[in-house]
């Protein structure tokens, strides 16, 4: 069954009626050619208006869309092969982060990102994208591998933030978010980061400091969720659309605050429309963005790096 939102009901109301026009034409014989036309230019349309016009709360809908690539469909469908590398070497194997080695034309990379799962057993089984401390050490192990044999990092943002569970808290939460944010703005290769659906807080800034960091289309990106905030301002979750609009957190928000390099588009209506068109998009990116870092030399690359996100937030006053 297709997802949709309250915002898409008008598209999906017209879908209907295409689909009844197609009921009476087989029924009767009767051409209904142009009608149907008439009926998809309406929705075309209809989908411009509404998807070029979203608001805060609506782009954080679509980036939850359960039908949204996650992490490891984007690898299959970028890469030419893949080998997945587990564990922290220290607790156990964080099913939340995924990584490893892989090749995109012909480049060897190693991509890490989250992974929340397909469905209600895979998602309780990757902890709904949630990281636990042992995560982030996976991360951090397979990042300073790709260092010892000098291959770029590129990762894929997709979390509701870290696991906020008293036994990650134990396990040295902070720390290990706070680890990889040292770690990665010193690390001698590449690093290009994507958000590719929520980004939510330390969870996603962990694996999210990067020489390029993009948003796709639909994405946020925010210290905290709408829902939270509007919990702890209201204190009650009624607020979440407001709280979204005041929390800047969408990708021309982030993009006009230059706290991302880029935007990437979406196919009409969200990433989960079109998977292999926007894989496509995004492999683009990539080899454009590896092309040009692995031309610097990596101490440029590594002040370029800190000066960008050092420079994030100063204001000066007049």
């Amino acid at each position: 069954m297709n997802t949709s939102f309250d915002f898409e009901k008008p598209i999906a109301d017209l879908q209907q009626q295409v689909e009844k026009v197609k009921q009476v034409a087989e029924k009767t014989k009767v051409d209904m050619s142009a009608t149907l036309k008439e009926l998809q230019d309406k929705i075309e349309k209809t989908k411009l208006d509404i998807y070029n016009n979203l608001t805060g709360w609506q782009k954080v809908q679509i980036s939850r869309h359960p039908e949204r690539p996650y992490t490891l469909q984007y690898i299959e469908m970028i890469c030419d092969d893949f080998i997945e590398m587990h564990g922290d070497r220290t607790v156990k194997d964080d099913k939340a982060i995924v990584g490893g080695f892989g090749t995109i034309a012909g480049q060897s990379v190693m991509i890490i990102g989250h992974q929340k799962g397909v469905n209600t057993k895979m998602r309780q089984y990757r902890n709904f994208g949630m990281a636990n401390p042992e995560g982030y050490r996976k991360a951090l192990r397979l990042m300073k591998l790709a260092e010892k044999f000098n291959k770029p990092v590129i990762t894929f943002i997709d979390t509701p933030g870290a696991f906020p569970g008293l036994e990650a808290e134990e396990r040295g939460q902070g720390e290990a978010i706070a680890r990889n944010l040292l770690e990665m703005s010193v690390l001698n290769v590449p690093i290009i980061c994507i958000i590719v659906g929520e980004g939510a807080s330390g969870g996603a800034l962990g694996i999210g400091i990067g020489d390029k960091v993009y948003m796709l289309e639909h994405t946020w990106y925010s210290v905290i969720s709408p829902e939270s905030c509007s919990s702890i301002l209201w204190r009650s979750w009624d607020f979440k659309e407001q709280a979204a609009e005041c929390l800047k957190l969408t990708a021309d928000n982030m993009y006009q605050n230059k706290l991302i390099d880029g935007i990437i588009k979406e196919p009409l209506g969200g990433a989960h429309q079109d998977p292999k068109a926007m894989a496509e998009t995004i492999k683009t990116q990539l080899l454009a963005d590896l092309s040009e870092l692995k031309a610097k030399k990596i101490e440029k690359l590594i002040d370029e790096r800190i000066e960008k996100f050092c420079n994030m937030g100063v204001v000066v006053e007049d």
